[in-house]
């Protein structure tokens, strides 16, 4: 346990910030399943209005400091990359 003030806030600011994190760590996950799922489905227009949903949900996390921008980046580029190949068939 915390012997210092000091620790003690830590441990609560830090519990503030991990749920904060976790809320917005999984908006991120889901709105990135649900982009893939649409391009699964083959449904152009669902499927692109996912992706720009999930996009703005990895865009949001990054600029939190939620997850790294380059992790953000990469995933951003693997979506339009799946819906790319969805629109060319």
């Amino acid at each position: 346990m915390a012997n210092t003030a000091s620790a003690i806030k830590r441990v609560r600011s830090n519990e503030r910030k991990r749920t904060r994190n976790r809320i917005t760590r999984t908006n991120t996950r889901t709105a990135v399943r649900s982009a893939r799922e649409g391009i699964a489905s083959g449904q152009a227009e669902d499927a692109r209005q996912a992706t720009l949903a999930a996009i703005s949900a990895l865009d949001k996390a990054a600029v939190k400091g939620v997850i790294h921008k380059n992790n953000a980046s990469r995933r951003k580029s693997r979506l339009m990359k799946q819906l790319a190949a969805l629109d060319k068939k």
